[in-house]
């Protein structure tokens, strides 16, 4: 790591990026927001912006289990109780049994109900209250690891799986009759939103997580004219808020979480002003 943060300090000789707790926020930006915006394209798309927000609120009640359950890693609970929960709302999103947003919001409002229920057992819920706003100043570099891995596997999958996933998005009938199996490749794109979403929960929180994943999409959906360019811009506004909400965190004394969403969100707006004045 010494070596990277030597490239660092030449590249960028910023007064915030002077402590190593900095750099390694820095670099967990660079590896999570592409990934994120990479996945919020297509949950926009798909008219899922809640998805990942029912997931967020699953990261407690997947705490709570694993705490009953004996298992002492956090992450690990986190990421099996989500990709089960992203899972089980895919199934039941497929029978068409109700509306997608019904469904998110029935399987959000459980999730949080039974994760504060677990969790606040005996008034010890304080301890794990940071998850609500997530902290990205406490990456190691063990984490960054984690990290770089999910976005070489999230990015392989990605290139692998896009234009089924389009496909099914625009066109279930004409996939299905060029053999793409959508009931498989929605429920691989779920995993990965869940993995994804569990990652970053430490850092961004639950309470900020679904907008940082969709707020850079849907930016980026308004000034793209092709599905590509939507992805390019997603992935863009995603790393520019990251960087920029991480850096006025510092300046700013606040959570850094909370202003890269403030980013993300201003960017949003300029994008619908720059959509509206480009229709005239």
């Amino acid at each position: 790591m010494e070596g990277i943060y030597q490239i660092m300090d030449a590249l960028l000789p910023l007064e915030a990026l002077e402590f190593g707790f900095m750099k390694n926020a820095f670099l967990a930006i660079l590896l999570l927001t592409p990934l994120l915006g990479l996945l919020g394209t297509m949950a926009v798309n798909q008219q899922m912006a809640f998805f990942s927000d029912a997931l967020g609120h699953s990261a407690l009640t997947g705490i709570g289990l694993g705490i009953v359950l004996g298992v002492s890693n956090d992450l690990v609970s986190m990421l099996v109780f989500g990709v089960v929960w992203a899972l089980m709302i895919c199934r039941i999103k497929q029978t068409g049994a109700s509306a997608t947003d019904t469904i998110i919001s029935v399987f959000s409002s459980t999730s949080v109900a039974a994760g504060l229920l677990i969790l606040s057992r005996g008034g010890g819920f304080a301890r794990y209250s940071s998850l609500l706003v997530g902290d990205v100043l406490t990456v190691t570099p063990d984490d960054l690891l984690v990290l770089l891995i999910a976005l070489i596997v999230g990015v392989a999958l990605w290139v692998v799986m896009y234009n089924h996933l389009l496909l099914a998005g625009v066109n279930a009938s004409l996939a299905r009759s060029r053999g793409i199996h959508i009931r498989a490749v929605e429920c691989l794109f779920v995993v990965m939103v869940a993995v994804a979403v569990m990652l970053a929960i430490r850092w961004v929180g639950v309470m900020l997580i679904n907008a940082l994943l969709i707020l850079p999409a849907a930016a980026g959906r308004n000034l793209a004219r092709t599905s590509r360019s939507h992805a390019l811009w997603s992935v863009g506004i995603a790393l520019v808020s990251g960087i920029a909400g991480l850096l006025a965190s510092y300046y700013w004394e606040t959570a850094a979480g909370a202003a890269i969403v403030l980013f993300a969100a201003g960017a949003y707006f300029l994008s619908l002003l720059a959509r509206t004045l480009i229709r005239k």
